[in-house]
């Protein structure tokens, strides 16, 4: 009899099979523990709240959300149906806790950063496009990035750029000038929303990084390539949806290299090779004194002060390099989008565009920063009303870092049928604010909340009393509020206004099809309008010259 038998490969095959399904059986029963405590602990923890049904068993209501045009007035319904505050399902079996109510709203984002931070799916998309920046960064790291930005978007750094803003305007006036007298009926059509981007970028180069990418004089730039490709292909993006509807519970699955996927991380590279290129000659400047002096001030003279290891506020180059791409992105994506909006509104509403125009051409020359300002209010309602009806972000979620209470202006009633003034969230609960479904609510801003109205800015009721109660810049949440409020918003609102005033001044803008020309939401890195027909992000434009 042997004392020692050798198994044979199949025996022992099978034994370490075992044991490693037995591991792996393990490991799961562990997760489901952990995730069946959590929700345990999540229902106990957090108020109980009423909501629609799930529509679906995998997404919840997050696909219907997903799908829609305007997902905004669904939110608005919900809010009418079950109260300021409500539940909805999610993917998954995942549940979100959706604020529309202004004293909860402003109790949210005053914690932002800290108890309320970006969820694993953001966090992840973020670091892939434009890196641990600004829009990534949380708690004291945002902070720290924060403070070491601030110069360069004071009124005192923004009045100097006016002129930047005037020269991107005039750039593409000169250009729209040449195409409406080389027609023979005295107009052009013009694609609007490209020659928006084109200002952009241009403007938040010279302005930001003092380099001219020339997209106005038609050279070609890598990153526009890039940006254009997410709005050309919409059946892409309805698979997309899906992707990333699951990615909200898996993050992992953002590995996986779709086309989306892929493209992101060509336009993460795409602006780190941009930025490189740029911080490296800025650098060089800067050590041959080359340059204007103050321009210590500007965004990447600021950005290269922060790499000094003595400074307060440092940044790694990883971060500055992030800093530059999230200004290439927001510069470029935000200001275009609300710049295509308002021509489209005026298009729309030819006796608000001939009142603009009267406004500005009885002022005279351009107007300095100051008088943008505060000397054309018209401009001003304009400008806001469009920030109003379209906010470039229109929705975000957050995730709760801890447990909270949060305050409501107005009692809910709960899912077991009590009344209550605030509602317990538990660490792990998914928060969600429709910036849209507030800015547009009729609750909020009264019956005529859907339509574009510039005369409610301009007169003393013309904003009601719960709208008053929205904080946020001029009660709009477009800036979101808090410590993540948006840095660059007096520069985005100056460069609109800038651009705006020279357009309209100069041009007579109308819907090429008429002014019921339908008009769509077509899904980029952020949603643009699109002229429903039209391939891409097209927004054609009868434009002719004002005389």
């Amino acid at each position: 009899m042997d004392l020692f038998t050798i198994p044979s490969p199949s025996s022992l095959w099978t034994t370490v099979s075992g044991y490693a399904f037995n591991i792996a059986c393990s490991f799961a029963a562990l997760w489901a523990l952990v995730k069946v405590l959590r929700m345990l602990r999540w229902r106990v923890k957090t108020t109980q709240l009423l909501g629609p049904p799930r529509t679906s068993l995998v997404y919840g209501v997050s696909r219907d959300l997903a799908k829609s045009q305007d997902n905004a007035a669904i939110y608005e319904r919900w809010a009418t149906e079950y109260g300021v505050v409500y539940m909805i399902p999610s993917v998954l079996g995942q549940t979100r806790v959706v604020l529309c109510d202004p004293r909860a709203i402003a109790h949210f984002y005053a914690r932002e950063t800290r108890t309320y931070v970006q969820t694993p799916l953001s966090l992840a998309l973020l670091e892939s496009s434009v890196g641990k920046g600004l829009l990534w960064a949380q708690g004291e790291t945002h902070r720290r990035q924060r403070k070491a930005l601030t110069p360069a978007f004071s009124n005192a750094a923004i009045r100097k750029l006016t002129s930047v803003f005037y020269d991107s305007a005039y750039k593409a006036k000169g250009k729209w000038d040449t195409a409406i007298e080389s027609s023979k009926d005295g107009d052009a059509v013009i694609e609007v929303q490209n020659w928006m981007n084109h200002i952009s970028l241009d403007t938040v180069g010279i302005a930001g990084f003092s380099h001219d990418f020339g997209s106005l004089d038609g050279k070609p730039a890598s990153v526009t390539e890039v940006f254009d490709t997410f709005g050309s292909n919409q059946k892409a993006s309805a698979v997309n949806e899906v992707f990333i509807l699951l990615a909200s519970v898996f993050p992992i699955i953002l590995r996986i290299p779709t086309k989306r996927q892929n493209l992101f991380k060509k336009l993460g590279f795409t602006m780190e090779q941009i930025s490189n290129e740029l911080l490296i000659r800025s650098r060089r400047e800067k050590d041959f004194n080359i340059g204007e002096r103050g321009q210590e001030n500007s965004i990447i003279g600021l950005l290269i002060k922060s790499e000094g290891q003595d400074t307060e506020f440092h940044m790694s180059e990883e971060e500055v390099i992030a800093q530059m791409k999230v200004l290439l992105l927001a510069g470029y994506e935000t200001t275009s989008i609300s710049l295509t909006w308002a021509l489209i509104e005026l298009s729309r509403h030819p006796d608000v565009q001939t009142r603009l125009r009267e406004e500005l051409l009885a002022f005279g020359p351009d107007p300095t920063y100051d008088q943008l300002k505060a000397n054309l209010p018209y401009l001003d309602a304009v400008v806001h009303e469009t920030l109003r009806l379209h906010p470039p972000v229109p929705e975000i979620t957050r995730l709760a870092a801890a447990d909270d209470v949060i305050p409501l202006s107005e009692p809910v009633r709960t899912a077991s049928g009590n009344m209550t003034d605030s509602i317990s969230i538990a660490k792990g609960t998914l928060i969600t604010v429709s910036i849209a479904a507030i800015n547009r609510s009729s609750t909020i801003w009264g019956p005529h909340a859907k339509e574009f109205k510039p005369d409610r800015w301009l007169t003393e009721d013309g904003i009601g009393g719960k709208a008053k109660e929205v904080q946020g810049h001029r009660h709009l949440l477009t800036f979101v509020d808090g410590p993540k409020t948006c840095l660059g918003k007096d520069f985005a609102i100056m460069e609109f206004k800038t651009v705006l005033s020279v357009l309209v001044k100069n041009f007579v803008f109308e819907m090429r099809d008429g002014p019921d020309t339908p008009v769509e939401v077509a899904r980029g890195i952020l949603p643009r309008p699109r002229v429903v027909g039209e391939d891409g992000t097209g927004v054609p434009l009868r434009i002719r010259l004002y005389e």
